[in-house]
């Protein structure tokens, strides 16, 4: 059993936040200034009210041990309801924690060396990293000690305590970009230049203020090439240039993002560059190469000679050509080709939900097979380090504890985020969708369709990722008949990857319970449609774009009148009439 000694400046963490929160129950505490102190300690808020509350573990780039994910699993049957919740930013989330139990949360946590410290508020996220980095036959460099560094770097740092607004930091091993680095603050790609003496050299290319919400923006490059030894500068080169500047005043237009639209580009990447330049002034300078990527390396995993590299990324077209329910999941969910001899393969974890038996499973799996666990940001799981010959008994442990089925990269991996089940800002149900979608590809056969990927948010702010899907959702509310009811705005599409991105269009509105139907119908039809390899973005293209398949789906449109069919004024998941409830924004995503 591993025993890991805890971090002094977390038990100070924890000591404060006990403190604060007797103030806070002694009423001696503001209301919002407790809110702002709760949310840069990672616990949020629910629509519940009262003391329900989220807690958000960082996982930077994914990565868990097995004593970590023995604690996750203790800790939802102890505080929350018997199951976690993996989030697309490798986090993962418990509900329905007493407020007062939070210090017994955080100490737990830090027996094992993770926290949710600046999980939330106006901080730097989680700093997240493609799941298949130092395992996979594409990358560049393995970015894994890269994200770590960052973690380490901004954990705490002075200047990310109260931000205009969250920052969120991701890395890629390759212009794959599994990581989908286009549309975040910061986005590391590694990738490789010619030197004038012919050789080659390894590096990143930087792109920054992207974002999604409501107003998505792509990221654009700093520079061509930025050297290794100065990516760490160029990452808090960024933050300073954001805490200099931006809004303060207006939460909606405070993003980096929005000083592309105020400063213009010219003038941020400028200012960037100079920040860079004269950081060496700073007291935390992080010039140089990181420790902890001297310390563990960077090399690339490489490819195996003579092994058929396993494609991976969005629009990967996954082909399953048998009825065995090994060879399914060979086909979907192992990764293959890099040259240390191991293979990856990914565990699938409906709707991201964990439960705490699936938690102590893959636990024992990891020690037992000697492996590597990521969370993914499309909420599975990553087994990495694997041997072939252990690929059998792999899937005959997964198979028992329901995370055997083919689900990588097929239509059935269908993401959302919590929706009105617990967000304070969500209007619709975005996990009863996603769940109806689910069934209805199975019923319809096309659950195995790949190359086709669907996420729903429950309202505009992305928590989902809508807008990088090839099909998305997010939740709003419709007025039909002289009723309030539950609906969609789908959006087709999206796409990140090859340091490109492309935002779903909008297609059409929607009723709730229609959203399943018309999901189903525009899966049939990039099956049906397609050429051989061919992305759904090309074939959507080529199709009439969003608008030509939206005319195919405008019968499903309409509501029904209530009398005729009242099930359409109820959500998914809930029983009585639906009403678009919504609380105080703590922005969650």
């Amino acid at each position: 059993m591993l025993t890991r000694e805890i971090d002094p400046a977390q038990l100070q963490d924890i000591a404060k936040f006990e403190a604060q929160l007797g103030r806070y129950l002694a009423g001696e505490l503001e209301e919002d200034v407790f809110r702002v102190f709760r949310l840069n300690n990672g616990i949020y808020g629910q629509r519940q009210g009262g003391h329900n509350q989220m807690v958000r573990v960082k996982v930077p780039y994914g990565g868990l041990q097995p004593d970590q994910l023995d604690l996750l699993a203790h800790l939802v049957d102890e505080y929350s309801r018997g199951w976690g919740h993996l989030t697309t930013r490798q986090n993962v989330q418990m509900h329905f924690v007493a407020l007062e139990r939070v210090p017994d949360v955080l100490r737990d946590l830090a027996s094992v060396g993770l926290t949710s410290r600046e999980a939330c508020g106006d901080t730097v996220r989680n700093v997240m990293g493609c799941h298949l980095a130092g395992a996979c036959p594409h990358e560049e460099l393995d970015i894994t000690p890269w994200a770590e560094a960052a973690f380490r770097h901004f954990l705490r740092h002075p200047l990310a305590q109260r931000l205009p607004r969250k920052f969120k930091i991701n890395f890629s091993g390759c212009a794959t970009d599994c990581g989908q680095a286009m549309f975040n603050d910061v986005g590391v790609i590694a990738v490789t230049r010619t030197t004038e003496s012919g050789e080659t050299e390894r590096g990143f290319r930087v792109f920054v203020a992207g974002g999604l919400g409501a107003n998505p923006h792509p990221a654009l490059a700093i520079e061509p090439f930025t050297p290794r030894e100065d990516l760490m500068a160029t990452l808090e080169a960024v933050l300073r240039v954001f805490s200099n500047h931006g809004n303060r005043d207006n939460k909606l237009r405070a993003r980096l993002k929005w000083l592309v639209d105020t400063m213009g580009w010219d003038e941020l990447q400028a200012r960037i560059l100079k920040e860079r330049k004269f950081l060496l002034a700073s007291s935390s300078w992080p010039g140089g190469i990181p420790e902890a990527v001297r310390k563990a390396g960077d090399d690339p995993a490489g490819r195996a000679a003579g092994v058929e590299v396993t494609p991976v990324g969005q629009g990967v077209q996954v082909s399953i050509r048998s009825r065995d329910a090994y060879e399914r999941w060979d086909q979907a969910n192992v990764v293959r080709g890099e040259a240390k001899g191991t293979v990856s393969a990914i565990a699938y974890s409906r709707l991201g939900d964990v439960t705490s038996a699936q938690f102590r499973a893959l636990a024992s799996i990891q020690r037992e097979f000697g492996l590597d666990v990521r969370v993914t940001n499309r909420q599975n799981f990553a087994l990495r380090g694997l041997r072939e010959e252990q690929l059998h008994s792999l899937f005959d442990r997964l198979d028992t504890i329901g995370m055997a089925d083919p689900g990588a990269e097929l239509a059935r991996d269908v993401v959302a985020c919590p929706g009105a089940d617990t967000c304070n800002l969500a209007v619709t149900q975005s996990r009863g969708l996603a769940d109806a979608i689910g069934a209805a590809l199975e019923e319809a056969g096309l659950a195995d369709v790949g190359g086709v990927r669907t996420n729903i948010s429950g309202c505009t702010n992305s928590c989902g990722q809508h807008h990088i899907s090839d099909i998305g959702f997010f939740g709003a509310e419709r007025r039909a008949h002289g009723r309030s009811a539950p609906g969609y705005q789908l959006l087709l599409g999206g796409y990140v990857g090859q340091e490109t991105i492309h935002f779903g269009e909008k297609a059409l509105r929607l009723p709730a319970k229609a959203a399943a139907a018309a999901a189903v119908r525009v899966v049939g039809q990039f099956a049906d449609g397609r050429d051989a390899g061919e992305s759904f973005r090309s074939w959507m293209d080529r199709s009439g774009g969003a608008k030509g398949i939206a005319a195919t789906l405008e019968d499903l449109a309409a509501f029904p009148e209530p009398d005729e069919n009242p099930d359409f004024y109820v959500d998914y998941d809930e029983t009585g009439p639906y009403e678009a409830v919504t609380g105080d924004s703590e922005c969650a995503t």
